[in-house]
């Protein structure tokens, strides 16, 4: 029988130990990378309005856009009134995806600690502050109620902030509404007017009489800021990357088509409507809707920390929001690549 002398001894089983502990590490990194990334979805719950201002979503759902390209994947989707309601469906895990107000997305981020992503843009413009004719400047707004969606939501906050920087916070009732009630609330004179998302700007304006006395577009560089965006679970984009690309290529082949196909694009978008809220819009709310908002991925990211300070203003949250860490954009310029189109670069919103 060999021996082997003590030191020997020690030296191997040290360098043994050494050589498990490296696999061993290396088994770790494979599992986590394993976990993080799980391949497509079985089923995706994606959110939505159904609101001209998610015009994206709702052709993506009804020309199978989304479907196509999720292949297997089984969509569900459900639709929302306004940004906090679909951000508590988020938050509590019932959905997934989300299109969504910019407004409630950095909330969304702040509520979650970073759990929640921006991935994409969806649509730009599309609000309006709509009030009755007689009401002809700002300063005539004082003393009367104005609606708007829901509390802390896209208009709500824009609302709030917009009469802040006019000195009449306190001097202006605003009520918060579901839409068609403040359509209902303004023909009976219950409300003086409503900072609304397309298309209930238009129908106050074509259906009920009201005048524009601010379009937001006029408080916003080159007129563009965020009105709808899409955001994801940070846990299901690292799971299913895959699934979430493929949305966003369902999403980009939807804008290119309602661009091309005009006409038809309002068709649909009414069919949608009417079957989601049981309720079509007519050929003049729906022109001016259409004619009001920009279809586009882009999420114009270089608004956002103006809107996390606007968030403040309009006494919403106590501090702005550090937004570090907001924004993935890696599946859409992966899309937006594909297609040979720009690709979206926001180092201040990156992980």
């Amino acid at each position: 029988m060999r021996t082997f002398p003590r030191t020997r001894l020690l030296a191997s089983a040290l360098a043994a130990l050494t050589v498990l502990g490296a696999l061993a590490g290396c088994s770790r990194a494979d599992r986590t990378e394993a976990a993080t990334n799980e391949g497509a979805a079985g089923e995706v719950r994606v959110g939505f309005f159904p609101n001209v201002t998610h015009t994206p979503a709702l052709i993506g759902v009804k020309k199978n856009f989304f479907a196509q390209n999720l292949g297997s994947t089984k969509l569900t989707t459900q639709t929302f009134n306004a940004g906090p309601s679909e951000v508590n469906a988020l938050l509590g895990g019932s959905l997934d995806v989300a299109f969504i107000g910019s407004g409630p997305a950095i909330n969304a981020f702040t509520k979650s600690k970073g759990e929640i992503q921006l991935v994409s843009g969806a649509v730009t413009g599309g609000a309006q502050l709509v009030v009755k004719p007689g009401i002809t400047s700002v300063d005539q707004l004082k003393g009367k109620t104005i609606a708007t969606p829901q509390l802390a939501n896209t208009q709500d906050v824009a609302l709030k902030k917009f009469l802040a920087e006019k000195h009449l916070t306190g001097q202006v009732n605003v009520t918060n509404l579901d839409n068609p009630k403040t359509l209902d609330a303004f023909r009976k004179g219950e409300v003086d007017g409503g900072w609304l998302p397309e298309p209930w700007s238009s129908r106050l304006v074509t259906d009920a009489g009201a005048k524009v006395l601010v379009d937001e577009k006029s408080l916003w560089p080159q007129g563009r800021f965020p009105t709808t965006v899409a955001i994801v679970r940070s846990e299901f984009l690292k799971q299913h990357p895959d699934t979430v690309r493929a949305l966003l290529k369902g999403e980009l082949q939807a804008i290119d088509w309602a661009k091309k196909n005009p006409a038809e694009a309002k068709t649909v978008v009414n069919g949608a409507l009417k079957e989601l809220s049981g309720s079509s819009l007519s050929p003049a709310v729906l022109d001016r809707s259409f004619a009001n908002i920009e279809l586009t991925t882009d999420p114009v990211p270089a608004q956002f920390p103006q809107l996390a300070k606007d968030s403040v203003t309009a006494g919403v949250v106590d501090k702005v929001v550090d937004l570090k860490g907001f924004a993935d954009f890696g599946p859409l310029n992966e899309v937006l690549k594909a297609q040979q189109l720009p690709v979206v670069n926001a180092p201040e919103l990156a992980k």
